[in-house]
């Protein structure tokens, strides 16, 4: 019977590599593995896909790497060495640092949480995740930053209860990246608290408000609607994250707009500047 799992070693022999490069396919999160008294174990199969993505696709050229599975892996066994590790090749492989933030670390997250509401992973497997994430912002957050004049001050932050900060801080960096002036004031924050942070920005172009939690809805609406009564009219409030549907539901929660991802909010942002009809306004 054919083993279902190999020991390092042997999945470096089978490879035909030495161990140590084996060892580093682990920690870039090549090549899936995890620790079982001390010694690395790899599933045969994670084996035979990672021989399939490293060989030649048809036509010529290589398959796309699948950077967010492997960013996943080191994110879930709590190898921040191995996560950057992940980053930096993907980098090298000339990724842009909009797509490491949109096409790596949003949808390894993602499914970090899906799987933990679904009973796959515990709470502290993904806030472990959560915390490695914000660390690879934080090395990468200073690279977006451009200089010269900026386009105009937008405030981003969660109403109150709603605690998943993570994609607010990951839109902060994007909007940087593309000019813009960007206040993070992060998530679970009180109605008041929010509204004084934005009549308190001068030249404030738009807010924009992330809501990940169904609970958090109300808090929402409740928000947006103070936020409209406390600032003048030509401010633009979107709204956007996963607990958000389309953007009649933005509508209803009292919004101006919907951002159905960062990229989105970005490219409204710019149409505002150019003075065209946002995509998540009506033309």
């Amino acid at each position: 019977m054919i083993a279902a799992t190999l020991t390092l070693n042997e999945a470096a022999e089978l490879l035909g590599v030495h161990y140590m490069t084996a060892y580093r396919y682990v920690r870039l999160g090549l090549l899936p593995a995890n620790k079982v008294g001390g010694t690395w174990q790899v599933a045969r199969a994670d084996l035979e896909t990672f021989r399939s993505d490293a060989a030649p696709a048809a036509g010529g050229g290589r398959r796309r790497a699948p950077w967010a599975t492997r960013l996943e892996s080191r994110l879930v066994a709590g190898d921040a060495r191995g996560a950057w590790g992940v980053v930096e090749a993907a980098l090298a492989a000339g990724a842009e640092l909009d797509e490491i933030y949109l096409d790596l670390i949003s949808p390894a997250m993602q499914s970090i949480g899906t799987r933990w509401a679904a009973g796959e992973l515990e709470v502290s497997i993904e806030h472990r995740a959560t915390g490695i994430a914000f660390r690879l912002i934080g090395r990468l957050g200073p690279r977006f930053a451009r200089r010269g004049r900026t386009r105009g001050v937008v405030l981003l932050g969660s109403p109150e209860g709603e605690r998943h900060s993570l994609p607010i801080a990951l839109l902060a960096d994007l909007l940087r990246g593309e000019g813009w002036e960007v206040s993070d004031i992060g998530g679970d924050m009180p109605l008041d608290s929010f509204v004084k942070a934005a009549q308190q920005m001068p030249d404030l172009v738009a807010v924009g408000v992330s809501v990940t939690s169904m609970s958090c809805l109300d808090a929402a609406t409740s928000l947006l609607a103070a936020l409209r009564d406390g600032l003048d009219a030509t401010v633009y409030l979107a709204v956007g994250g996963l607990a958000v549907h389309d953007f009649d539901h933005a509508r209803v929660l009292g919004a101006d707009g919907w951002a159905r991802s960062a990229r989105d909010f970005a490219e409204q942002l710019s149409q505002r500047g150019s003075g065209a009809t946002p995509a998540g306004l009506p033309a």
